[in-house]
């Protein structure tokens, strides 16, 4: 499989940022298309396309701009529509949305201008990291560039359609990347998840009902929309069409961002990236970002798409493949991952807030030397406890790392419990001279 750039394909273009460079590659020219159809025939496009969300999920992404009511509701008034853009890109070792803004932000925006025609919204919100002060000017430079050419403000070229685009900092809050604490945060409270249902589709942004989309979904769109739905479909799988954005970062000769079909595999991509550094080998890797389950070695060849990624027991998530060579120690990993969701807990329910404090304690305990085998199962008592029973998914990302090195690496754990971590020869010299007694450690 080779490599298919579309949203990258001009990122090494001088200025590509800017209106004139992306106007000279038929930028806005899919905008123009759009407006001259219904917005029920854009959304259909979309839904023809078979686009997925970019996002993790991968939930349709024509499907939930169909989910929007039309009409006036119960009350015989009818609300306005939102759409808001997740760019809140805070997923460990996710780094596709924040390069793709700084690159071509006119992309994302001609994006947005069509999704939000297609569920006839009028406003529209780029929620990014407030960290990302770069992102952040470019993009509301690239804001101003448009709403001068006429592709923003009021009779958008002449088609009678309205939308303000507004670029909102964040708070800069893990939790905010989920969709209802985004909008949370959006509206000036502090950033929790909602209890669902009502959907945002239903009553999202101002109680009113709304789209939530990743960057990449919404940059897609202007592809889709040039292209159709047949060319869409002539990448990827039957489930899982189009092109994406990888992510490789970690122990890979050339770490960066890779455009691929969906369903190209890790091997392939390393094949593209140089391969693991020099000298080194394969040990084990993320799919799609520090929660999902880990993969090893021996899931090279396993499908990058949606389905082929939940058959091997993990999750495709936001494509953020981070490479670990075998000089790593899994539970030291492991255990950095678990500290981040635990301080990034917004506290709002008992599994999460409780369950990854805890989780820190023990792997702490095992990471040093101090631990028992009873432990480890404690470690999966925990897990359970909070995955699936947490209040949104970030219980279930906390625990997922956990469960699935002890499924593939549980001798490793079992290393650290005789002696300290077996990759630091100091602390397995210390711990292996103590007597049993006192590498058990206080209860």
């Amino acid at each position: 499989m080779t490599l298919t750039p579309v949203l990258s394909r001009h990122w090494d273009n001088p200025r590509s940022w800017t209106l004139e460079t992306y106007t000279e590659h038929d930028g806005y020219t899919a905008l123009r298309k759009a407006l001259q159809l219904p917005p029920d025939d854009v959304i259909q496009a979309v839904k023809d396309a078979g686009l997925r969300g970019r996002g993790g999920a991968g939930f349709p992404t024509g499907m939930k701009w169909g989910f929007i009511p039309r009409g006036p509701g119960p009350d015989g008034l009818e609300k306005p529509h939102y759409l808001v853009v997740n760019a809140d890109e805070s997923e460990p070792g996710t780094c596709k949305d924040i390069p793709l803004m700084l690159a071509t932000p006119h992309t994302l925006i001609e994006g947005v201008i069509i999704a939000a025609y297609a569920i006839r919204a009028a406003h529209a919100f780029i929620y990014v990291r407030g960290e990302v002060v770069p992102v952040l000017r470019r993009l509301q430079a690239a804001v101003a560039q448009a709403y001068a050419a006429g592709y923003l403000g009021r009779d958008i070229l002449g088609s009678g359609y309205d939308l303000e685009l507004i670029v909102h900092a964040g708070a800069g809050a893990y939790i905010c990347g989920e969709e209802t604490a985004l909008l949370d945060s959006l509206e000036g409270r502090r950033g929790q998840p909602r209890l669902r249902p009502p959907f945002p589709a239903v009553a999202g942004l101002y109680a009113c009902p709304t789209v939530v989309n990743n960057v990449e979904s919404i940059a897609s769109v202007p592809a889709v929309i040039n292209h159709g739905a047949t060319w869409f479909r002539s990448m990827g799988s039957e489930k899982s069409p189009g092109f994406t954005l990888y992510s490789l970062s970690g122990h890979v000769t050339r770490p960066g961002q890779y455009e691929a079909a969906l369903g190209v595999t890790l091997r392939e991509l390393l094949g593209y990236a140089g391969g693991v550094r020099a000298g080194h080998e394969l040990k084990f890797w993320t799919p799609g970002g520090s929660s999902t389950p880990l993969f090893t070695a021996e899931h090279l060849d396993v499908a990058l798409d949606y389905e082929g990624v939940a058959a091997a027991g993990s999750m495709l998530g936001t494509k953020a493949l981070q490479i670990f060579d075998e000089t790593t120690c899994v539970v030291r990993a492991v255990l950095r991952w678990t500290e981040f969701y635990a301080h990034e807990s917004c506290g709002k329910c008992t599994p999460c807030r409780e369950g990854t404090y805890w989780l820190v304690q023990l792997l702490h305990r095992i990471e040093s030397g101090a631990g028992t085998e009873t432990d480890l199962d404690t470690l999966l008592d925990i897990t359970d406890t909070i995955n699936g029973k947490s209040f949104c998914a970030l219980g279930d990302g906390a625990a997922s790392p956990i469960v699935s090195s002890l499924k593939y690496f549980r001798a490793e754990y079992a290393e650290h419990l005789r002696g300290g971590c077996p990759f630091d020869p100091a602390r397995t010299t210390a711990w292996a001279d103590r007597p049993a007694a006192a590498v058990e450690g206080p209860r």
